[in-house]
C-alpha cells in the first residue's frame, strides 16, 4: 500500500497456488521443530513434552485461523504488520512488524546455524553464513524458483522422518505409553510449548506471501490449516518415538536426537540419511523464513517505517531485491556470531508477541468480514502472552529490550514527522 502522497509501488507477481503455499509453510515448520526444538523442549518439560506440544498446537491453530481470516481480507505482503495497522492502528501495526522482523531474523540465524552444526560441526558459523548468502541468491532469482526448491526439500525431509518414525516403532520392543514426569512444573511445560511454537510458526510464511498467491481469499485459508495439520502429525509421531526410544533425559541431552533414535532402534545405517535430512530441512526453513522477513520489510518500507529504498521490486524477477539483500546481510552477520539456543528463545518471545497482535486484530473483525468464533482469537491472544512470559528469563528480558528500542524508534520518527509539518 503506498503512503499517502508517496509514489506508487510496483506490485509483486501472483503466481503461487495452494500446493506451493502449503509447501512453503511446511518448508518452514518441519526443519525448525523436528531437528532443533525437540531437545530443549524436553529439557524444559521432561516427559510432559507432549503436553507442551499440545499447548503449542492449540495456540498455533488459533493463530493460523486468525491469520487466515485476516490474510484473506488483506492479501498484501506484511502479515500482521498490515493487519495490526488496519485493525488496531499504525502503532500496533508497526510493533507487530518490528517483532516479526527482529524475531524472524533470529529464527533465520537459528536455521542457518542448524545447517552448520549438522553439515560441519567444527565450523558451524562459517557454514551458516555461507548458507545465508546462497539462499539469498536463490530468492533473488524469483519466488517461483524458491517454491520449486522447497518442494524438493519437503519431499526429502518428510520421507526421512517417516523412515525414522517407522524404525522407532518397528525396531524396538513395544513400550508402555509415555506419561508425564510427575515432578514436571507447569512453567516447564509452558516453556516447552513456547520452544515448540517456534517450530509451528512456519505457517506465517503463507500469510506474508499474500501478495504473491493466486486467489488469496481462497488459497490462504486453505493452505494454512493443511500445512499446520501435516506438520502436527509428524511432530506428534516423532515426539512419541523419541520419548519411547530415548526417554526424556536422553532426549534432552542429545545434540542430534533423531539420529540417536535410529541408532538405538537398531538401524545405524539410517543415521547419515537423518543427518543429511537435518541439513536439508534447516535449509528449507531458512529459505522460507528469508522470504517472509523480506516481505514484511518491504511492507514497512512502503509505509516509510524503514528506508524507502527497501520497497524496490525487481522489474524482471518481480521480487523485493533490496529488502532481500538487506535481510540476507543482517542474517549472515547474526548467524556468524550468535548462539543457537539463545536465538531460538529470543525468536519465540518476539514471534509470540507478534501473534498476540494478530489475534487482537482478528477480534475486531465483524461477521461480514469473516470473523472466526470469538473463542479462537481470545485463546490465541491469551496463550501467546502466557507462553511468552514463561520463556527463559534471558529471552524475555532481551525481547522486552528490543521492543523498547522499537518503540523509541517509532516515537522519534513521529516526533520528526510532526516537526517537519510545523
Amino acid at each position: 500500500m503506498p503512503v499517502p502522497g508517496g509514489a506508487p509501488h510496483a506490485p509483486l507477481r501472483r503466481q503461487l497456488g495452494v500446493f506451493d503455499a502449503v509447501l512453503i509453510g511446511l518448508g518452514s515448520m518441519v526443519g525448525a521443530g523436528i531437528f532443533v526444538a525437540m531437545a530443549p523442549a524436553a529439557q524444559a518439560a521432561g516427559g510432559a513434552l507432549l503436553f507442551g506440544l499440545a499447548i503449542a498446537a492449540v495456540i498455533a491453530y488459533c493463530n493460523a485461523t486468525s491469520s487466515a481470516r485476516l490474510a484473506a481480507l488483506y492479501p498484501a505482503s506484511g502479515g500482521t504488520y498490515v493487519y495490526g495497522r488496519e485493525r488496531l492502528g499504525p502503532f500496533w501495526g508497526y510493533l507487530a512488524g518490528w517483532g516479526f522482523v527482529v524475531g524472524k531474523t533470529a529464527s533465520c540465524a537459528a536455521m542457518a546455524l542448524t545447517v552448520g552444526v549438522y553439515a560441519w560441526p567444527a565450523h558451524p558459523h562459517a557454514v551458516a553464513a555461507a548458507t545465508v548468502v546462497a539462499l539469498t541468491a536463490v530468492n533473488l532469482a524469483g519466488v517461483q524458483k524458491s517454491a520449486w526448491l522447497t518442494r524438493a526439500i519437503v519431499a526429502v525431509v518428510l520421507a526421512v522422518l517417516a523412515a525414522v518414525i517407522v524404525t522407532a516403532f518397528v525396531g524396538t520392543p513395544a513400550s508402555l505409553p509415555v506419561t508425564p514426569v510427575p515432578s514436571a512444573r507447569l512453567g516447564g511445560v509452558l516453556q516447552a510449548a513456547g520452544l515448540l511454537f517456534f517450530a509451528f510458526a512456519g505457517y506465517a510464511r503463507i500469510a506474508t506471501l499474500g501478495e504473491e498467491v493466486r486467489d488469496p481469499a481462497r488459497t490462504i485459508p486453505r493452505a494454512i490449516p493443511i500445512a499446520l495439520g501435516v506438520a502436527l502429525v509428524f511432530y506428534a509421531l516423532t515426539a512419541v518415538a523419541a520419548l519411547n526410544v530415548l526417554g526424556p533425559q536422553r532426549l534432552a541431552e542429545s545434540p542430534a536426537p533423531l539420529g540417536q533414535i535410529v541408532v538405538d532402534a537398531g538401524a545405524p545405517w539410517l543415521a547419515p540419511a537423518v543427518r543429511v535430512a537435518a541439513v536439508v530441512a534447516a535449509t528449507g526453513s531458512l529459505l522460507a523464513l528469508i522470504l517472509g522477513v523480506s516481505r514484511t520489510t518491504l511492507a514497512m518500507a512502503r509505509d516509510r517505517y524503514l528506508p524507502t529504498g527497501l520497497a524496490a521490486v525487481h522489474p524482471r524477477f518481480g521480487v523485493p531485491h533490496h529488502a532481500e539483500l538487506a535481510v540476507g546481510v543482517v542474517v549472515a552477520v547474526v548467524a556468524a556470531t550468535a548462539d543457537l539456543r539463545e536465538a531460538i528463545g529470543f525468536s519465540s518471545f518476539a514471534v509470540l508477541v507478534y501473534y498476540a497482535l494478530a489475534n487482537a486484530s482478528a477480534l475486531t473483525l465483524s461477521a461480514r468480514e469473516g470473523r472466526p468464533p470469538r473463542l479462537i482469537p481470545l485463546v490465541g491472544l491469551a496463550g501467546c502472552l502466557i507462553v511468552a512470559c514463561a520463556m527463559p528469563r534471558v529471552s524475555v528480558l532481551a525481547g522486552l529490550a528490543v521492543f523498547a528500542v522499537g518503540i523509541a524508534v517509532y516515537g522519534v520518527r513521529r516526533y520528526a514527522a510532526a516537526a517537519r509539518r510545523r
